[in-house]
Parts: C-alpha cells; structure tokens; sequence
C-alpha cells in the first residue's frame, strides 16, 4: 500500500467520522440525552483528524507539492463532506507530479 492510499482511506474514514458525529451522535446528544456517542465517537473522529493532516503533510513533501494543497486539505476536513470532494483534488495534484 503506498502512502497516498493509505492517506485516501484515512481521509474517508475521517469524513465518515465527521458524518457520524454531527448527523449521529450529537443529535443522540443534544436531542436525546445520551452523551455517550459523543464520548465515543469524538475521541475517534478527533485522532483520525490528526492523522490525516499528519499524512497529508508527508504526502506533499514526498510529492513535492506546494504548501497550498496541504491547506485545502485542511479545509476539507473541517466540513462534513470535504474529504470525499478533496479526495479527487489530491490524486489529480499527485498524479500530475507522478506524470512528469
């Protein structure tokens, strides 16, 4: 598994995180009483959020790229749907590098 796979299945699991705690758990939360998905589910959301700028940083220093796309990617996993749309962004900035 190459490294900008592994940073993509991050990156899904991470959107599927944010999915599950805002349209899941703090509805159980707020809605419901039940605290406890937050209290499970945050801390997972919280460290594959983590992971994912951490890999993406070691993707565009291995690739080369500029600063900027580790940005977006920043961006992208501040709002719930963003990984799944940045996803295509990085595999055509590190194909077009991969390219030349």
């Amino acid at each position: 598994m190459t490294l900008l796979t592994a940073t993509r299945i991050i990156s899904f699991c991470e959107g599927i995180s944010t999915l599950l705690l805002f349209g899941v758990a703090m509805p159980l939360k707020y809605v419901y009483k039940i605290p406890m998905a937050v209290s499970i589910v945050g801390p997972i959301h919280g460290a594959l959020f983590i992971l994912l700028l951490l890999l993406l940083f070691i993707v565009i220093k291995r690739h080369g790229l500029p600063f900027s796309v580790w940005a977006w990617g920043f961006l992208a996993a501040l709002i719930p749907t963003g990984p799944f749309i940045y996803d295509r962004y990085l595999c055509r900035q590190c194909g077009r590098i991969e390219s030349k």
